[in-house]
């Protein structure tokens, strides 16, 4: 599927645009079905972007916000991206949102990942958008290179849900969608600053191989036309 590439002068100019263009998305959704969802990514670089968002104008009531992925640590972890997400998006007009977490806490991240299947299962079917960050080792979600079950996670035939992910770089086992639950989302958008992540985007699109580069499976095989935003 084509991308189109969206290039700003720096992160505060690249974070309103794209809170513009995520609020006109959730707010067609809500005029349309009468709720929306997305999924949004943890990391630094969204910071900005969901600053901007929380203040916009729409039915926060009305919509439903999930993580992307998230490490298998509490919601009260400096790691965890439900704490990012809690400080930066879930505040404002965004705090009349549902927000429902990754994490849950149980005997085994198995059983966590069970539990978080089920209680999106009504949001995911599919995302209204779904915003995706990308590491400098070219993973995206919790799809890591050479990750446990990486193979499985970006079959576009593994159902939507969350499952879990290991790998050497990921630091924590992960809680992570399918690839199947994130790429039909209507809005599908890469959220990527600065120089490097350009010149990694380059090589993953330039190259051929999903397991060490899993970004390059968003670029080449998502169902929906991904957008990508940029600055440096």
């Amino acid at each position: 599927m084509a991308s189109t590439f969206h290039e700003f002068a720096n992160g505060a100019d690249l974070a309103e645009a794209l809170a513009d263009k995520v609020a006109k998305q959730l707010s067609a959704a809500i005029s349309k079905k009468g709720a929306a969802s997305i999924a949004v990514s943890g990391g630094s670089t969204p910071k900005r972007f969901f600053e901007a968002l929380s203040g916009k104008d729409l039915d926060w009531t009305k919509v439903s916000v999930t993580l992307v992925d998230e490490r298998f640590v509490p919601a009260d972890s400096p790691r965890s991206n439900h704490l990012l997400v809690a400080t930066h998006l879930l505040k404002d007009k965004a705090a009349a949102t549902t927000f429902i977490p990754l994490y849950h806490e149980a005997a085994t991240i198995d059983t966590a990942a069970e539990i978080a299947t089920g209680k999106t299962a009504s949001i995911c079917n599919p995302f209204d958008v779904a915003i995706l960050g990308m590491g400098g080792d070219g993973h995206t979600a919790s799809f890591f290179p050479r990750g446990n079950h990486l193979a499985k996670a970006l079959n576009l035939s593994t159902p939507r849900g969350v499952m879990t992910m290991a790998a050497e770089g990921a630091g924590e086992e992960r809680l992570t969608f399918t690839f199947s639950s994130l790429s039909d989302a209507p809005l599908l958008v890469l959220h990527i600053e600065g120089q490097e992540k350009k010149d990694v985007l380059a090589k993953a699109e330039a190259g051929s191989d999903e397991k060490n580069m899993p970004i390059r499976a968003v670029l080449t095989r998502a169902v929906s036309p991904l957008e990508i935003y940029w600055a440096p």
